[in-house]
């Protein structure tokens, strides 16, 4: 076999990472609001387990002898998104007051656009999330 035709991803995960500026107060969030589970901590990083997903939660940070130039910082301007993320949900107005019972403040409420109803959230560091039911034509 080439390299050309090899999968170098084979038995891989992807993992998030999320720069954020309180480790606790973010372990709290992920974990007791959106029900992450914990699966270890080791020096300034916490992994979670999230729908099958992990996510690594880590304090801002210098450059590295692997990465020299590159900077760990958290979102400076909480209305500009570069990443964020979408769940797929059955229903997203019993999603969206499930949530908000648990101290979740929603940009807006749940709205319907086209086929399916979303709503938007952030984490505790203005991490963009979507909550977004799908509906079938009829």
């Amino acid at each position: 076999m080439n390299h050309t035709d090899a999968n170098p991803f084979e038995s891989s995960a992807l993992t998030t990472i999320l720069v954020v500026s309180d480790l606790l107060i973010s372990k709290s969030f992920y974990i007791d609001v959106l029900g992450a589970e914990l699966y270890r901590e080791y020096g300034e990083s916490v992994v979670l387990r999230f729908l099958k997903n992990w996510i690594l939660l880590v304090l801002p940070g210098g450059p590295t002898e692997d990465k020299p130039d590159i900077h760990f910082s958290i979102q400076k301007e909480p209305n500009t998104v570069s990443q964020s993320f979408t769940i797929r949900i059955k229903n997203c107005r019993e999603s969206y007051n499930i949530l908000k019972s648990k101290g979740v403040l929603f940009i807006t409420p749940p709205f319907e656009r086209g086929s399916e109803v979303r709503c938007f959230f952030q984490d505790p560091d203005g991490h963009l999330f979507e909550i977004s039911e799908y509906k079938q034509e009829k």
